[in-house]
């Protein structure tokens, strides 16, 4: 229902201004578009002009966001989208006051990353391709590249082969907002993206291919084009399968998992922070809390005045 109703001028020249200026990723700017349907929808079901809207009228919003059983992550988002709508229409003019300055903004939910321990990730990467797969050195360098950079999934898909370089020990990421960071490539991870370059790249790349570094071994229009994320799911839960590890596991799994183990073998949080890309450091503290069970398992293991079970 909310795809048949479109967005109001001012809002299409607010997506136009937060992609031309703001950088956002596609992924982004579709949300930011998907949650203003939503709130127009809102606003024509109550008969409400939306450059005329009150704080109540908002918060309202919000409470029926809630009583639809949002996740709260979800309504975050939400607020965000229309905060950056009205703060727009404030500075174009086109309204004096911005009804979104007092909103009541959910506490955001703070869940606890899936995590591998190192054995699994061992046992993932060693199962990345089956026997008979046409490009194991692929499916293995993606998976190992993921783990020792601790990479989005999206960034290690957009990765073209002039960002990795032979002689280098580090690769340039461009993460969200076009921000680019530099991130170490362990040994490991190194030797087979070079592997998979010099053996097996060559083969499906086409005179039209774009110049990814993980690409389509498919056949006609697919071949040589670049691996989409439906594709990587597929490539790490095929390889959780043949490892027999139960738990959920995700190329964000191997990401969390990173920034655990990096932690837990005492890896300053600031320079986590650097790797992941996070512009708020609060967004890394969550590993923290997985560490924290780490150090006390391990504590009540080996310290000798505890109560062996």
């Amino acid at each position: 229902m909310i795809r048949q109703i479109e967005l109001s001028e001012n809002m299409k020249l607010f997506i136009g201004w937060i992609s031309a200026e703001k950088g956002l990723s596609d992924n982004t700017r579709e949300a930011y578009t998907f949650d203003l349907l939503r709130l127009r929808q809102y606003f024509e079901k109550n008969n409400l002009k939306e450059n005329d809207i009150s704080p109540r009228d908002l918060q309202k919003y919000i409470e029926e966001l809630h009583d639809l059983r949002f996740a709260s992550t979800s309504i975050q988002r939400n607020i965000s989208a229309a905060r950056g709508y009205y703060r727009f229409l404030c500075d174009e003019n086109i309204i004096t006051h911005d009804p979104t300055e007092n909103l009541d903004t959910p506490k955001k939910a703070r869940y606890l990353p899936d995590v591998l321990c190192p054995e699994d990730v061992e046992k993932l990467l060693d199962n990345a391709s089956d026997e008979n797969g046409k490009v194991p050195l692929r499916n293995r360098a993606f998976l190992e590249l993921l783990y020792s950079t601790g990479m989005r999934v999206g960034e290690c898909l957009a990765v073209t082969t002039d960002q990795f370089l032979e002689n280098r020990e580090y690769m340039v990421i461009i993460g969200k907002g076009n921000k680019k960071r530099l991130v170490p490539v362990g040994e490991m991870a190194h030797e087979w993206v070079l592997r998979y370059l010099e053996e097996e790249r060559p083969k499906f790349v086409k005179p039209a291919s774009e110049n990814y570094l993980f690409i389509n071994q498919g056949s006609g229009i697919g071949l040589g084009k670049p691996l989409s994320r439906m594709a990587a799911l597929t490539i790490i839960k095929e390889a959780a399968l043949r490892a027999n590890i139960s738990a959920k596991v995700t190329p964000h799994t191997l990401r969390h998992s990173f920034a655990t183990h990096l932690l837990e073998g005492g890896c300053d949080l600031r320079i986590v922070q650097e790797f992941l890309g996070h512009s708020n450091i609060t967004t890394t503290e969550i590993y923290t809390h997985v560490s924290r069970t780490y150090l006390i398992d391990t504590h009540r293991h080996f310290h000798p005045r505890q109560k062996r079970k």
